[in-house]
């Protein structure tokens, strides 16, 4: 039986490709997709970074804070890095 994690990712997508090879790069914290070969080689680079500073706290990505987890992706060259987040539904006061 499979267990579902609810482990955070972090998503690359690069639009710059004209070569028409298809880059994907996968690891435990980030899917990198698509991008020239110089596009993809920097998101794999600042990924890399993301994850050794990461470690170096002693943190998991779902564990940041997002004004911790903003100022990470900042030192890496992750900007723009998006934070979805859900909103509250407005209750019915009927």
């Amino acid at each position: 039986m499979s267990r579902k994690s609810n482990r955070a990712k972090i998503i690359g997508l690069g639009l710059d490709n004209k070569d028409g090879h298809i880059r994907v790069t996968r690891s435990t914290i980030f899917d990198l997709y698509g991008g020239s070969e110089e596009t993809h080689a920097r998101m794999q680079e600042s990924c890399i970074k993301f994850t050794e500073r990461l470690d170096q706290r002693h943190k998991r990505l779902e564990e940041l804070p997002s004004t911790e987890l903003h100022d990470l992706a900042a030192q890496c060259d992750l900007a723009p890095l998006l934070e979805f987040r859900r909103e509250k539904k407005p209750e019915a006061n009927d």
